[in-house]
Order: structure tokens, then sequence, then C-alpha cells
């Protein structure tokens, strides 16, 4: 049941192949099985790469399917059409284009499940550019909003500055006037006298600027602080937004991006081993000899052939003897009388009926 399938697979003949010895028709179907198994890892390959795509099971076995089948129908139509012959080097021809299209499928078939086999190391490829462009993101949205927070730091600095300033400034009125008043510094006269009030009012003054400073500036830095934190949370919110973006940089053509970035030997290894795969079907049949199969197929279109030339021969001599026929008939025909009376009286009639057409275009003319 098993090597009849395989026989399937391959595309003979099968009246011509089940009559052949028991040794022809294991080798067509150890040829069928690689077809098949090519096709099978056809659809492996292609679903991992539709579920990497769609990231849905169902929709990429479907389409793993419908790809398998593809490839097996190639497979087996590029192994059916090559045909043994005496001139290995017309064989190698014949075989050219389709060697090709197996390079192409070969490639088609081996990136998926190298993208599969080197999973983890694409994926710390792929981490690894995740992170830069989180690192990138949050650079180019932070750039996006340093005006704004630069701008609004400014002007809170410049409203803490203020107040420090006046502090300093009343702080050293308060020295001048407590070192006044003990005699340390200034007039150094101990007491109370018209310096101490005039450095105390000055003191008043400023310390009563301080109070009105701070009410206002402080209602000012509460409201630019909120602005900084409004700013925070929305180029929080930006990053944020951005990152899933960025979570989902995972797909297809990235991870065979990522494929490409590793050493590049092992991958090469595995094209060549699903290369040597997919055209070993068409080196078998070109290395192996003329079998008893070969033989009989040759038969059979040599027998179609011969009819056809026959069949080509005989129109040939019925065209020519109908031809030789008529022209005897023709011949006869030319020296009968009846027949050439006949022949003039339609003559004259058609004359007269143009002459008499002449006419009456002439008379509508003048």
């Amino acid at each position: 049941m098993l090597k009849r399938f395989f026989i399937l697979c391959s595309g003979v003949d099968k009246d011509l192949v089940y009559s052949c010895s028991n040794g022809e028709q294991n080798k067509y179907a150890g040829i069928g099985a690689t077809v098949f198994f090519t096709a099978v890892m056809a659809f492996i390959a292609s679903s991992y790469a539709l579920f990497t795509v769609f990231d849905q099971v169902y929709t990429a076995v479907f389409f793993g399917i419908i790809w398998g089948l593809l490839i097996f129908n190639l497979d087996r139509f590029i192994v059916s059409t090559i045909k043994k012959r005496d001139r290995f080097r017309d064989e190698f021809i014949q075989a050219t284009p389709r060697i090709v299209l197996a390079f192409i499928i070969a490639i088609v078939i081996s990136k998926p499940l190298e993208i599969k086999i080197f999973q983890k190391e694409i994926e710390t490829v792929l981490l690894k550019e995740k992170n830069d462009m989180a690192m990138a993101n949050k650079k180019q949205v932070a750039n996006y909003f340093k005006s704004d927070l630069d701008k609004n730091k400014t002007e809170t600095d410049s409203l803490k500055s203020a107040i420090n300033k006046k502090e300093k400034e009343v702080s050293q009125l308060y020295d001048s006037y407590i070192t006044e008043a003990e005699g340390t510094a200034g007039t150094k006269k101990m007491g109370k006298g018209p310096i101490y009030k005039e450095k105390r009012a000055a003191y008043d003054l400023a310390s009563r600027q301080l109070d009105s400073l701070k009410a206002s500036n402080s209602k000012l830095i509460t409201e630019k602080e909120k602005r900084a934190q409004t700013l925070q949370t929305e180029l929080d919110q930006k990053v944020s937004q951005t990152q899933p973006i960025i979570e989902g940089f995972d797909g297809l053509m990235s991870r065979i991006d990522a494929l490409n970035k590793l050493p590049w030997l092992p991958s090469f290894f595995i094209m060549l081993l699903f290369l040597a795969i997919e055209t070993s079907p068409i080196i078998a049949k070109l290395l192996s000899p003329r079998g008893e199969y070969d033989f009989k197929q040759e038969d059979a279109e040599m027998g179609i052939k011969s009819i056809l030339e026959q069949n080509r021969y005989q129109s040939d001599q019925q065209k020519q003897s109908n031809a030789e026929i008529y022209d005897k008939v023709y011949a006869d025909l030319k020296n009968d009388k009846d027949l050439y009376q006949y022949k003039r009286k339609s003559a004259l009639e058609l004359l007269k009926l143009q002459s008499d057409n002449y006419v009456e275009k002439q008379k509508k003319t003048l």
C-alpha cells in the first residue's frame, strides 16, 4: 500500500511501472518518497512562517497545506517530465530549468525552518534591537517634550532663585540691625539709636517684601510643578503608546533580518541540506542508468510516433490522389460544349446588366 502511494507520488505511468521488475518499482517508489517528504517539509516550513505572520494556528495550517500541495505538484511534475535518453548532456539540458526551480524551492523551504532552528539566537538579536529601539524612541519622545520641560524648569528655577535672593537680602539686613544694636558693627555704639531704627525699618520692609514674594511665587511655582508633572505624564504615555509597536517587532521580515546577522555558515549548510533533498529526485533520475521502465516508455512513445507518422503519410497520399483526380475532372470539363454554352449565356446576361447600370448612372449625372 505504501509502495503504491510512493509510486503515485513519483508521477510515473502506473500501467508501465507495474509491468516492470520489483527493483524498478522500488527505484521509483524511492523517488516518490523523496517528493512526498519534500512536500511535508514545505508544509511545516510554510506553516511556521505564516504563523509568525498571522499568529493563528488554523490559518497558518490551512495555507501551509496549500503550499505543501503546490510544492508536491511541482516536484512531481519536475520528476515525471525528465525522460532518460542515450545522451547525458541532452538529459542535463532538459533538466536545467527544473534544477533552477528546485534551487528556488529549496531556498524558500529552508528559510522558515532556519528561523525555527535558530529561534533562541534570533530572539537574542531581536531583544537587543528592541532595547535599542526603545532607548531611541524614549530619547526621541524626550527631545519632543524637551523644550517645554526646559522652559518650565527655567521659569520655576527663576522663581525659586528670586525667593532665595530675597531671603539672603533679608538675612543680611537682620544681621545688620542686630549687630548695630549690640555695637559690634556699624557705628559700634550699643543701643537702639537712629541708625538702628533705619536698619530695622529696612529689614521690616524687606521682610514684608519677602512674604509678599513668597506668596506670589509659591503659587506660580506650584503651577509650574503641576505643569512639569503633566508634561512628564504625557511623555510617559507617549512612550507607553509606542512600546507595543516595538514589542511587536518580531514578524517574519524582522526574523529573517535577524537571521542574516547571525554567522552565515550554519544557515548555509541547512540550505544546502534542503537543496540536496529538493534536487535528489532529479539527480537520482539523471544519474541512474536507463531501466526497464525507460525502455518500455520509449517503446510506447515510438509506437505512438509510428501511428502518427503513418496517419500523416496516408493523409498526404489521400490529398495527392484527390488533387490528381480533380485535375483530370476539370481537364475533361474544359472541352465540354454544353458547359461552354451555359457559361457564355451567363456572361452575356452579366454584361448586359452592367451596361444598363452604367447608362442609368450617366443619365442621373446629366
